[in-house]
């Protein structure tokens, strides 16, 4: 067991691939723990050896042995607490678990394996998991943010562009449907502020950006070497509206903090694909009072923010006591 005194900082590991998104949902959660607890946080970015990346994990044996030159090192003494997230993380908490049983191991996401190999697996409600040691929220855990006090402004309209996954696609065609649907807000009293992430395809954010040329008070463009900073908070702390392209849970969950309208901005799917952990996703949204499909026209409604990551935080405080 874990040492209980509220007087000793906890050490705690946070293991991811270092993808930005995935990394900081743990980091997320591991600082929203240090706030409630003292803990000295390490973030560990893993990678593995070829072919074991593509391999099933069943494949791998000692998952230990098959970190790459280029990851960091993950030897002992282990953490009081480990957060993974990610799919290549998956091998190294179930591993280190079995390595240092004292360890308390936490999972983000669907692990996609016995959830039983872990303390605790936090996974968005969307995926069904269900168990005594696992954990549901609405969307993903988060990093804190300090958004800029709302001004009074109801025409301060923010968009966060996303990009192509598993389920949906994002052409230069969509894109310049997309850009339609904003230049008639901008064009009806919106002061557009618009953002793309790093998965909007170049093509897409090009055409983006000429058709809300001349309209949009902000455009900022994640492809184009980050010549300035992402204005990404202060547009979502300022914003009266906020809308999101479908394909991403990450970003409705940050507009979903600030307490403003969340409109979600439809995208063509693929081909044969599906796309219902999504909606089943947005329409969680939907029934918390959060989040409303676009249909042209911005609504103006009141919810409580959400704050999934600080009720994850108190529960593995929780089962840590």
């Amino acid at each position: 067991m874990i040492e209980t005194g509220k007087n000793r900082a906890l050490t705690c590991w946070v293991v991811t691939d270092g993808r930005a998104g995935i990394e900081a949902q743990a980091l997320g959660l591991a600082e929203a723990i240090s706030a409630r607890r003292p803990a000295t946080i390490m973030t560990k970015r893993i990678a593995v050896n070829a072919p074991w990346r593509k391999l099933p994990r069943f494949f791998w044996g000692d998952p230990f042995s098959k970190l790459a030159a280029s990851s960091d090192a993950l030897q002992p003494p282990f953490p009081d607490l480990w957060i993974g997230c990610g799919r290549l993380s998956v091998p190294f908490s179930i591993a280190a678990k079995k390595k240092n049983p004292s360890s308390f191991v936490v999972q983000l996401q669907n692990p996609h394996a016995p959830s039983g190999l872990f303390d605790l697996v936090i996974a968005p409600e969307h995926d069904g998991l269900a168990g005594a040691n696992v954990f549901s929220i609405t969307g993903s855990t988060m990093r804190s943010r300090s958004f800029p006090a709302r001004a009074n402004d109801q025409k301060h309209v923010a968009a966060l562009i996303g990009g192509p996954n598993r389920a949906f696609r994002m052409t230069r065609a969509d894109a310049e449907k997309i850009g339609d649907q904003l230049r008639k807000l901008a064009e009806t009293g919106a002061r557009l502020q618009v953002t793309t992430s790093r998965r909007t395809p170049a093509d897409a954010a090009q055409m983006l950006e000429d058709k809300l040329s001349g309209v949009a008070e902000i455009f900022w463009r994640a492809d184009c070497g980050e010549k300035a900073a992402n204005p990404f908070p202060g547009m979502l702390g300022g914003a009266a509206a906020i809308l999101v392209t479908e394909d991403s849970v990450n970003m409705a969950v940050e507009a979903a903090a600030t307490g403003a309208p969340v409109h979600i901005l439809r995208l063509a799917r693929k081909p044969f694909a599906t796309a219902l952990k999504f909606d089943a996703f947005h329409q969680s949204l939907a029934a918390r009072g959060v989040a409303r499909y676009f249909g042209g026209a911005l609504e103006r409604w009141n919810y409580t923010p959400l704050n999934e990551t600080d009720r994850a935080a108190q529960e593995v405080l929780r089962r840590l006591a």
